[in-house]
């Protein structure tokens, strides 16, 4: 199957995604109606938003954004199933060490909010929200006040009697396939999201830019495939005997997937 086009994706596709909540009122309405708070404004990191560095393990599409308060955001879409409660500790880590090592003091650091859009439910409750609070082992009544705060969100909630309407019509926008997604909500700020979204795929420079960081993205997938498949030759071939570095290196260095899957089965027929 061939990679979809920009005009094919969604606001399930991460790109997209973030290139929409670049947009600092798209990005500072959407975690209003996520919080349930009123936010003045944001300031979205472009910096940090959309890159490819070695620093962030590749490609990162997760949006970075700072309140008029000081109070830091991270916001991640998450298409595939998978578990973010432990990815959600290296976001706030990460958020935290980037400000001490700017000079805030441990007693300074404002609250920082890591927020996922799950088109699953990664929980398991069937709820639009969870809202994930730390408290006292001794008496849960007492809340434990570290300025973190982790918040999951399910587009395929079921409780919509107990989250605001305007929460609902955002997350069945977000998991929306493409045809439903252009349809009418009734609601403000999806229309400004889906306006967005017509923007930026109409401007030629985004498709450039959400093709490049593709072809990046397969690079760094046929890499690690291909990491996980010399790793698996080495182990194979230390079967038979002790490993010369130089072997293990030349093995490591392979980057061919097609040769190092033939050079698995011979091992394996020996």
């Amino acid at each position: 199957m061939g990679r979809k086009s920009l005009q094919e994706q969604t606001m399930k596709n991460s790109f997209l995604f973030a290139a929409v909540m670049l947009e600092g009122n798209n990005c500072r309405d959407v975690l209003s109606c996520v919080l349930g708070m009123e936010i003045e404004r944001v300031e979205v990191s472009a910096e940090k938003s959309i890159v490819y560095h070695p620093e962030y393990h590749g490609i990162r599409l997760d949006v970075f954004a700072k309140g008029a308060d000081g109070v830091h955001f991270n916001v991640e879409m998450q298409g595939a199933q998978q578990k973010p409660q432990r990815r959600s500790r290296y976001y706030h880590a990460q958020m935290d060490m980037e400000m001490l090592t700017a000079g805030t003091r441990y007693e300074e650091l404002p609250d920082t909010y890591v927020i996922f859009i799950c088109d699953y439910d990664p929980i398991g409750l069937s709820k639009y929200r969870y809202i994930v609070k730390s408290v006292l082992e001794e008496d849960d009544s007492c809340p434990y006040e570290d300025g973190r705060h982790t918040i999951f969100l399910n587009t395929k909630g079921t409780n919509d009697s107990e989250v605001p309407k305007q929460l609902v019509n955002l997350l069945h926008f977000m998991g929306a396939s493409l045809q439903e997604s252009k349809k009418e909500y009734n609601d403000e700020l999806v229309k400004r999201l889906q306006q967005t979204v017509e923007y930026i795929k109409r401007d030629r420079e985004m498709e450039e830019r959400y093709m490049l960081l593709e072809e990046l993205m397969d690079e760094e997938y046929n890499k690690g495939r291909a990491e996980a498949m010399a790793e698996s030759v080495i182990k194979l071939l230390s079967k038979y005997s002790d490993i010369p570095e130089t072997v293990r290196s030349g093995i490591s260095a392979i980057t061919d997937i097609d040769k190092l899957e033939e050079l698995f089965d011979t091992l394996l027929n020996i």
